[in-house]
């Protein structure tokens, strides 16, 4: 969907992406357009140094629940205040996909994973971040949605959430992030088919959809 609005608005031989350590840390063998490799939750920061030397270039951040949420959370949340002018696609699993299946900050209550094994203890551990809720609060953050992939309805709507924060980057209004819920089958011991319904019936509760901040012309629709 990335590659897909990218390509819709005409802009990949001019579009830069930076992805960090974790999930993400592969994107680059899978986007035709130049690439930064960050290190873990530098990304905003990365993206923040590429889009002030080149303003005239697409910059976008692709990025997990891991890296965002956690030692990527306070560059995400000061690009946000300092308006940067990228966009980043947030990846939210509820899990660490990619280092062996750890808690998140996206972990949900009760949920078990391999430092969880008896479920996520709010006492222990707190209670989920949720990070688009969190990054509406700021100014300048001009457009901030959740979305899911979790049945082909929802890609569409996905695909449509994605284009349009690369478009506000473009008319250069400010930050833009589009947090996308996804399974992650194999850390959840679940089937790829079961893992839709557990998003579904599980997060989707927590972690609401729909576009949490917009620009005032949007607003106005």
């Amino acid at each position: 969907m990335v590659a897909q609005a990218i390509d819709q608005l005409g802009v990949r031989t001019r579009t830069i992406g930076v992805c960090p350590v974790g999930c993400a840390v592969f994107a680059y063998e899978y986007f035709n357009c130049d690439m930064v490799q960050a290190a873990h939750g530098r990304a905003a920061a990365v993206a923040t140094g590429v889009k002030r030397v080149h303003p005239d270039r697409v910059v976008f951040t692709y990025q997990g629940d891991g890296d965002l949420a956690a030692i990527g959370m306070a560059e995400t949340i000061h690009a946000a205040a300092r308006g940067e002018k990228f966009t980043t696609i947030f990846v939210n699993n509820a899990i660490y996909g990619m280092t062996g299946g750890q808690m998140a900050p996206t972990t949900l209550v009760g949920q078990k994973t391999t430092t969880t094994p008896f479920g996520r203890d709010v006492e222990n551990t707190g209670m989920p971040i949720k990070v688009s809720e969190l990054l509406s609060t700021i100014d300048r953050a001009v457009y901030i949605a959740r979305v899911s992939v979790h049945n082909p309805r929802h890609v569409i709507q996905a695909g449509r959430a994605i284009r349009k924060a690369f478009e506000f980057q473009l008319r250069g209004l400010g930050f833009t992030m589009v947090e996308v819920l996804s399974t992650c089958p194999t850390n959840w011991g679940l089937s790829p088919l079961e893992a839709l319904t557990w998003l579904e019936e599980h997060m989707l509760p927590v972690y609401p959809l729909g576009e949490f901040r917009k620009p005032a012309e949007e607003e106005a629709v």
